[in-house]
C-alpha cells in the first residue's frame, strides 16, 4: 500500500505540446506539476529521505547541505568531498526519483484509460471493500495507519486511488484471460506423450551404510555386522559420515547417478539385504546393505491429466497476457507526451536508449501501483 518502487528510466531532451501546468499528458489528460511534486515527496520518503534532503533542482542546495552535514570526517590524507560532487549525487537521486514518479503517474493514466476503453468499471463499494481488507491486514490499529500516512506523505485518497487501480487491473486481466483456460483431451495427451519423462520416477534404494577412512576399519565394521551387531551400533562406532551416522546408518531414496560411480555401480547391482563392501571411493571405504528397493514407476496419463490441464491452461493465459501487454504498452505509449526534462521510456517522445537501457514496465509481476501494465 505504500511502496513506490518502479524501476528508473532514462530521461533527456525536449517535450512537445504539454500545457504549462503539466509534466505530461496521456490521451489528452494532464499529469499536473502539483501531482508530480506530491508523489515526488512520497517517493523520497519511501526511500528514507528526510523532507529537507529531497533533491530540488536546479541548485540542490538543501540536498547538498544535508549530505555535507552527514559526511564523516575524511581519513588522514584523503581530500574533502566538494560541493560539486555532492551536487552530482543529488542530481542523480533526483533523476531517479523523477523517473519513478513519472512512470507511476503515467501508469495511473494508462490503466484508467484502458479500463474506460474496455468499458470496465469499478464501484466505490468494491474499492472500499478491498481497501478495508488491506488496511485491516497491514494496520490492525487506526493509529498505526495514521502514522503510516504521515510518515509516507500520502493521504487516504492516495491509497484509495491505488486500490482502485489494483481492482481495475485485476478486472482487465480477468477479461483478457477469460476463456483461455480451455484445454482439450488431445492437447493433454500430446503433452503427456511429448514429456513422459517428467511423469516418471526412477528406481530408488534405501541403504544402511558405514563409511570409514581406511579398508581395515571397513573390514572390522563388516565383520561386526556379520557377527550379529546392529547396523546402527556399528555405524555409530565406525562411520565418519555424520549425516547417515546420526540416522543409524540410514541413507534413503538414493537414485542411480547420485553417488560416486564406484559406490553407485555397487549399490544398483547389489541384492536387497546383501552386505556389500568395502567399496573404495574418494571419501573412504563403504560397507552397505540395501534395505529397500522402490521400483521405477510411470505416472499414467489419467493420473497426470489434472496437472497437465492446469499447466497448459496457465501457459495459454500467460500467452494471452503477454500479447495483450505488448499491445497495451505500445498503444498507450503512443498517446503519452512528456515535457522537456520529464521524459521516460514510457513517453512517445522518449529519449534514445543507451547501451544499458533501463527497465520499463514489465508484464510479469506486481500490482498496478508499481507498474504500468495491467497484465501482471
Amino acid at each position: 500500500m505504500c511502496a513506490v518502487t518502479i524501476p528508473a528510466a532514462l530521461v533527456a531532451g525536449c517535450g512537445g505540446g504539454v500545457p504549462g501546468n503539466a509534466v505530461a499528458t496521456v490521451d489528452g489528460n494532464e499529469i499536473t506539476k502539483a501531482s508530480f511534486t506530491h508523489w515526488l515527496d512520497v517517493a523520497a520518503k519511501s526511500g528514507g529521505q528526510q523532507a529537507t534532503a529531497i533533491p530540488k533542482p536546479p541548485d540542490y542546495k538543501a540536498c547538498v547541505a544535508a549530505k555535507r552535514k552527514a559526511l564523516p570526517k575524511p581519513a588522514k590524507g584523503q581530500p574533502n568531498t566538494t560541493d560539486a560532487q555532492l551536487k552530482t549525487q543529488c542530481k542523480q537521486e533526483y533523476d531517479q526519483l523523477r523517473d519513478q514518479v513519472l512512470q507511476l503517474l503515467i501508469s495511473f493514466e494508462w490503466i484508467q484509460g484502458e479500463a474506460k476503453a474496455q468499458n470496465i468499471k469499478v464501484t466505490d463499494a468494491e474499492v472500499k471493500k478491498s481497501f478495508d481488507s488491506q488496511k485491516k491486514a497491514s494496520f490492525p490499529k487506526e493509529a498505526d495507519f495514521q502514522k503510516f500516512l504521515k510518515d509516507s506523505g500520502q493521504t487516504q485518497d492516495d491509497i484509495m486511488l491505488r486500490v482502485k487501480l489494483n481492482v481495475l487491473s485485476d478486472k482487465i486481466r480477468e477479461k483478457v484471460t477469460k476463456g483461455k483456460d480451455k484445454v482439450t483431451d488431445a492437447e493433454i495427451a500430446k503433452y503427456y506423450n511429448d514429456n513422459k519423462s517428467r511423469f516418471a520416477q526412477p528406481e530408488r534404494r534405501d541403504l544402511l551404510v558405514v563409511l570409514t577412512k581406511n579398508k581395515a576399519k571397513a573390514q572390522e565394521a563388516k565383520q561386526a555386522i556379520e557377527s550379529g551387531d546392529k547396523f546402527a551400533d556399528v555405524a555409530k562406532k565406525y562411520s565418519i559420515d555424520q549425516a547417515s551416522k546420526s540416522q543409524g546408518g540410514k541413507l534413503t531414496a538414493v537414485a542411480k547417478g547420485q553417488q560416486e560411480k564406484a559406490l553407485d555401480d555397487a549399490v544398483f547391482s547389489a541384492k536387497k539385504g546383501e552386505l556389500t563392501g568395502p567399496i573404495k571411493t574418494q571419501f573412504g571405504y563403504y560397507v552397505f546393505q540395501v534395505s529397500k528397493v522402490n521400483k521405477a514407476s510411470q505416472q499414467s496419463l489419467n493420473d497426470a491429466k489434472t496437472t497437465i490441464k492446469q499447466l497448459l491452461a496457465s501457459q495459454q493465459q500467460q500467452q494471452a497476457l503477454d500479447k495483450f501487454v505488448k499491445s497495451f504498452q505500445k498503444r498507450w505509449k503512443d498517446k503519452t507526451d512528456c515535457r522537456d526534462g520529464y521524459r521516460t521510456q514510457d513517453c512517445s517522445n522518449a529519449p534514445k536508449a543507451t547501451a544499458t537501457p533501463a527497465t520499463t514496465a514489465a508484464p510479469t509481476t506486481a500490482a498496478p501501483t508499481t507498474t504500468a501494465t495491467p497484465g501482471n
